[in-house]
């Protein structure tokens, strides 16, 4: 990619108009369930904004914003990643927030832009008046609000997650960038091709200077291909470490696990729920990553910056939000008389997990006898090894 194409990437260009990416999903399908919604509040980004919500929520109602990279329309991008399918599936309301060329050439979200990155201006706080309108007009619970982004998309997840971490539950970056990192083209583009390296404080600093937040953070899940020429995978640990300084977690990994095939770390408070997690998708460009769920079930459509991978993030983000514990099917089934039937097989652990068990036990064991005798307890180990594993929080 050109430096050329790579400044329209990252600012508003109007001398430079003619060098545009291609309209990928400009076109959007006709018969995608997002639907436009006007005068939701202020709207100082001049954005769109798109929701759905499907028929049946669970309860408590719960909201995920879904923000679109570089190149792409809200519903391209919901298309390609099956947002609106999981919304469906599991009962949750979705809005999109769709950028406008008027704002950027190339429909980024200005991520790296002061007017557009500061709490109640600009982009940032046009989502929120987004957000507060599907709060009060769907009932939707304050503490179930949730964020996740592409690319441009992600670097604005960071902004709302910095800007506003009151608002969200949780978040999740693909390929995105941290928080506070850019003020200006040059330092954008030193940031998303070279992504030098900052003491944690310091990432953690640029966050706790864009609000008075003094509570809780919001955890994160943070995705990254190793092979992204267009934004440094770097970028990638730099994210996690912005955060573990926040949620004031070690920099070494609690766990480290492969799921799908990819390399998962994690990191996990006191009362063992998981806070910050880390995927590396080896060998993939810049993009998010599709694949079949732990369902069986395929969410999104490969495209433009949605690559198949083997691994669906959109599912996995829901999971790491706490989403996918509810299923639509399960209340109609409530209403059916339940006949005497064998019981259900019991399903073997992952094997990534039984070997997790194993390396625990051959641990305690090799204990000298008189502290195995009081510490080892099969239990303890196997609730350990499933934590490590993200089966359990």
């Amino acid at each position: 990619m050109s430096l050329a194409r790579n400044v329209d990437l990252l600012r508003r260009l109007p001398r430079m108009d003619g060098l545009r990416l291609p309209d990928f999903g400009a076109s959007a399908d006709s018969s995608s369930p997002l639907q436009e919604v006007t005068g939701f509040g202020d709207n100082p980004g001049a954005l769109r904004m798109f929701a759905f919500v499907p028929a049946q929520l669970q309860k408590p109602r719960a909201l995920v914003v879904v923000l679109h990279g570089c190149g792409q329309t809200a519903a391209a991008y919901d298309l390609g990643a099956g947002w609106s399918t999981l919304a469906r599936h599991y009962g949750f309301a979705l809005v999109m927030p769709e950028q406008q060329r008027i704002n950027n050439g190339n429909t980024c979200f200005n991520w790296f832009n002061p007017d557009d990155t500061a709490r109640d201006s600009g982009e940032a706080r046009s989502i929120r008046e987004m957000i507060a309108h599907m709060v009060g007009a769907h009932r939707v619970d304050p503490r179930r609000i949730y964020i996740t982004g592409l690319s441009a998309g992600g670097g604005m997840t960071s902004v709302m997650l910095a800007t506003y971490p009151e608002v969200f539950a949780a978040g999740a970056i693909i390929a995105g960038l941290p928080y506070g990192i850019a003020s200006n083209l040059r330092e954008a583009l030193d940031g998303m091709f070279h992504s030098p390296e900052r003491p944690e404080r310091e990432l953690g600093d640029f966050v706790r200077r864009a609000s008075n937040h003094r509570g809780f953070w919001p955890k994160v899940s943070v995705w990254h291909g190793s092979a992204d020429r267009t934004v440094n995978p770097g970028n990638a640990n730099e994210i996690v470490k912005q955060w573990l300084d926040l949620h004031d977690l070690p920099m070494i990994p609690m766990a480290e696990t492969v799921v799908d095939g990819y390399p998962r770390q994690a990191w996990w408070n006191r009362d063992g729920e998981t806070l910050v997690e880390s995927y590396a998708i080896t060998g993939m460009a810049h993009g998010t990553p599709l694949g079949l769920a732990d369902n069986d079930q395929r969410y999104g459509v490969e495209g433009a910056f949605l690559i198949e991978a083997g691994i669906s993030s959109s599912y996995h983000i829901a999971k790491f939000f706490g989403l996918t514990g509810w299923i639509q099917e399960a209340k109609k089934d409530e209403a059916k008389p339940v006949a005497p039937a064998k019981a259900a097989p019991v399903r073997s652990p992952a094997p990534h997990l039984a070997r997790t068990i194993r390396v625990k036990v051959a641990e305690e064991k090799a204990e000298p006898k008189r502290e195995q005798a009081s510490r080892f307890d099969l239990g303890q180990v196997i609730t350990r090894a499933m934590t490590a594993a993200g089966l359990m929080k």
